[in-house]
């Protein structure tokens, strides 16, 4: 790829790269904006086929970052870091401490936390070289695993959409088809057993399909998902996955999950759109995760400030709902719109963040 084309286009403020041939680490944080406060995102740890496909991976998600913040109405900005090592092989106490001296060279304009690859465990070693470290286990004063408000967030997304689809945020009776059922899937089902929704589930793991099955969730196939007769489609897998040739298939009224970069391009979006169907911005429904440890910034984790955030996605959501219909715009470009204005009016007043 064309780096800096790249990096300029995107709007991107930083890509560091760092090698530590003693441990093995090759790692990279990309900062996209820090308009409205430190940049904040995961650290993903991957078996990367190239470096280009680190870089590009580091470079969309920190972007995507910034706009989860934004529109969750955070004081933080968009990062992300990513390893490019296989977590069942690599990763060990001197590689993790080795990165968390590489996050601590940026004293604060980056904050670190879990993602693919990575648990609350693998932060409180990181945390040993780095104070920059949030979403900490909760035995370390920190907000613990992030899959549980996560999927939270999704959760109200849905029913959020469901008002605006049915003129009900009800659940009850309606069949969800989860693709993917890793953490963040497990905490959303929970909440729609409790309402006594219907769902359909598929993943690679045997593991994830034996707690699907363990809660009484139908199992199909990975490519038949698409074809389920469902009332929701959730995303909670790969990116990528609303695509021409996925998206003729869907018999959903509403496409709401808990996965990244869902969308191969806006015209996904429009299609979907075209179709009849409502798609909940990923980076909205999502949110969850990020609004939690962001309740460890600057003050002492409360678990119930950081529920009563997450479940402002709710609210969140109907708005995107509204401004898409107001402008005639899908809701992908409404949540984006939301996010960049937001951005713009701070820019003012506000430079990068140091």
């Amino acid at each position: 790829m064309n780096l800096f084309d790249g990096i300029g286009e995107s709007g991107h403020e930083q890509l560091l790269v760092y090698a530590d041939p003693k441990t093995g680490l090759k790692a990279l944080i990309a900062i996209h904006d820090t308009t409205l406060g430190p940049a904040c995102g995961g650290t993903r740890i991957w078996p990367y086929n190239s470096e280009d496909d680190a870089i590009k991976d580091v470079l969309q998600l920190s972007r995507a970052m910034t706009y989860k913040s934004a529109i969750s109405e955070l004081s933080l900005g968009g990062g992300k870091a990513v390893i490019i090592a296989d977590p069942s092989l690599h990763k060990n106490e001197a590689l993790l401490r080795s990165f968390g001296r590489f996050v601590d060279t940026l004293k604060g304009r980056y904050l670190t936390t879990a993602d693919v690859g990575t648990t609350s465990e693998d932060l409180a070693c990181i945390r040993q070289e780095s104070e920059y470290v949030v979403g900490l286990p909760a035995n370390f004063g920190g907000s613990g695993d992030t899959s549980v408000m996560t999927g939270l967030g999704v959760y109200v997304g849905m029913k959020a959409c469901a008002e605006s689809v049915w003129g009900s945020d009800s659940l009850k009776g309606k069949t969800v088809a989860m693709q993917g059922f890793g953490k963040v899937a497990y905490n959303t089902a929970k909440h729609l057993i409790k309402e006594e929704a219907r769902i359909i589930a598929t993943d690679v793991s045997d593991y994830a399909i034996d707690r699907a099955e363990s809660l009484g969730i139908s199992i199909v196939n990975a490519d038949d998902i698409y074809d389920v007769e469902c009332d929701i489609f959730s995303p909670n897998a790969l990116g990528g996955v609303l695509n021409s040739n996925t998206i003729d298939r869907l018999t959903c009224q509403i496409v709401a999950g808990g996965a990244n970069n869902q969308l191969v391009s806006e015209t996904e979006s429009e299609d979907l759109r075209n179709r009849g169907i409502l798609y909940a911005p990923d980076y909205v429904i999502n949110a969850g995760g990020i609004i939690n440890v962001s309740c460890e910034v600057g003050s002492s984790y409360n678990s119930d400030r950081g529920r009563d955030k997450t479940e402002k996605i709710y609210d969140i959501v109907k708005t995107v709902i509204a401004v898409s219909k107001q402008e005639g715009i899908t809701t992908s470009k409404a949540a984006d719109t939301i996010a960049e204005r937001r951005i713009e009016s701070v820019k003012g007043i506000k430079q990068i963040y140091r």
